[in-house]
């Protein structure tokens, strides 16, 4: 938009140019639109394109004239030419509108997000030469396309490139997009950062879950995990004698047709679980396979959330805590507000996002923390790599003072190489420890869907 249209714009304009996520062109010293979209700086300088041709020009001509040569002194003439074309013309101001669209403004962990910008010159002028760098937050990588543009517009004109993204946790900022504008000879150039704001915000998913199975420590609310307790259920579990009282339809009226005696049904009691996520965020647990791969604390953060839903869905109470330099805590709850509770967590919470934490952390000192605000009955189910010894005593402490601990591990060992076979042959290691230790361990090969590697550990656990 040229720098008159920007200051009479009016405010119904201004508000729906914020809305739809543009930045305009106001000059210097203008007035920020409603959605902060303006100038952040502007500069010009030259280009260096025509050094040396002044000197050419005079030495041709000087040259033509002692050695009276008409092709030498035309030639400096039409360098005379030049030059004062050079000196003559003006670079255009960025009179553009610059729009990005994302193909899903919320994507899952992993997912790939299609970045589409579209630059419209709103000015009375010809950009002939036009460049367009847009501001690419640091923590996602550009994997498809190019995030720049080279081109000429005319009034009117409009011109788009697209890119693609991986979405990797956090809530992520598209805070400017540069363009630099040359004139006609490309002598000088104009240097223009734009605010143009905008975000993406990734956390895991929510909304699908994964089938769980929890250990037999419950608390006194109803819910799905057997224990071994006679009561009320759908799942036979002893005979008794009858007591005055109890109802009729938990008779044994083929026990009374057979022997005369009235005996009364129990079956399998199920309470609800108190569960605690425990997510492992330290440095040791930033580590993947290879430079495409997901780091092994964003798998863990991505099956947390699926498991979260799970056991929110059946009644179950469950919170989340981690084991990192910043502290996490969400206490086990229930019900839609503590949901929207965790989806604010997962997207805003400063140890949750793309950037892997700095300085060491004691483990010994988070584990003594976190017990006590634990109660007796919780059980954890802790998401970790399992990458350093530090996360097997963890989870032994936590195992140790009468907590039911399951350990879910993403796998980010390899094989190529004798160092990275070391370190799988180190984590088969520990996990071998941890089982013997009566410590249930699901080792998951992210190659593979994580709901058919509970499901194979299912069936272990329960023989």
């Amino acid at each position: 938009m040229s720098s008159s249209l920007s200051r009479e714009s009016t405010p119904e304009s201004t508000a729906a140019a914020a809305e739809a996520g543009t930045a305009t062109a106001p000059r210097s010293g203008d007035t920020p639109d409603a959605g902060g979209q303006r100038i952040i700086s502007e500069t010009e300088e030259d280009t260096n394109h025509w050094r040396g041709i002044g000197a050419i020009t005079f030495l041709a001509g000087g040259v033509g004239v002692i050695l009276k040569q008409p092709a030498l002194l035309l030639a400096a003439v039409v360098g005379v030419a030049y030059l004062a074309y050079v000196q003559v013309t003006t670079v255009p101001e960025a009179t553009v509108r610059i729009r990005r669209e994302l193909s899903d403004p919320t994507p899952d962990l992993g997912d790939d997000l299609t970045v589409t910008v579209k630059v419209t010159n709103e000015g009375d002028r010809i950009l002939p030469d036009l460049r367009v760098v847009d501001g690419v937050p640091e923590e996602l990588t550009v994997v498809g396309g190019t995030a720049r543009l080279g081109t000429a517009l005319r009034p009117g004109e409009t011109d788009s490139f697209t890119y693609t993204l991986t979405a990797r946790r956090g809530t992520h900022e598209f805070k400017t997009c540069d363009t630099i504008v040359r004139d006609w000879s490309g002598n000088r150039e104009r240097h223009t950062r734009f605010r143009t704001g905008g975000e993406v915000v990734v956390t895991p998913s929510l909304s699908s879950t994964l089938p769980m199975p929890l250990r037999k420590q419950t608390s006194q609310y109803a819910g799905r995990v057997e224990t071994d307790l006679g009561g009320d259920g759908v799942e036979f579990h002893s005979t008794r004698e009858y007591r005055s009282g109890d109802p009729l339809s938990r008779v044994d009226w083929r026990r009374y047709a057979r022997t005369g005696d009235l005996a009364t049904l129990q079956f399998r009691e199920e309470r609800a679980a108190t569960v605690m996520l425990l997510l492992d965020l330290r440095q040791e647990a930033y580590v993947r396979r290879d430079d495409d791969d997901l780091h092994a604390a964003d798998l863990g953060i991505n099956a947390a959330g699926q498991i979260f839903t799970t056991l929110l869905e059946t009644g179950d109470r469950v919170g989340i805590t981690a084991l990192a330099p910043q502290k996490v805590w969400l206490s086990p709850g229930l019900g839609n507000e503590h949901r929207v509770k965790v989806e604010e967590l997962f997207a805003h919470h400063a140890a949750l996002s793309a950037e892997r934490p700095k300085g060491r952390y004691s483990v010994t000192l988070g584990v003594r923390n976190l017990r006590k605000r634990l109660s007796g009955d919780v059980q954890i189910v802790f998401f970790s790599p399992l990458c350093d010894d530090d996360a097997v005593k963890a989870a032994q402490l936590l195992h140790a003072h009468g907590h039911k601990v399951t350990v879910l591990s993403p796998d980010p060992t390899n094989d190529e190489t004798l160092g990275q076979r070391f370190a799988r042959v180190e984590r088969a290691g520990r996990i071998s420890t941890l089982r013997q230790g009566g410590i249930r361990v699901l080792d998951w090969n992210p190659e593979e869907p994580l709901a058919e590697s509970i499901a194979r550990s299912t069936v272990r656990w329960s023989r």
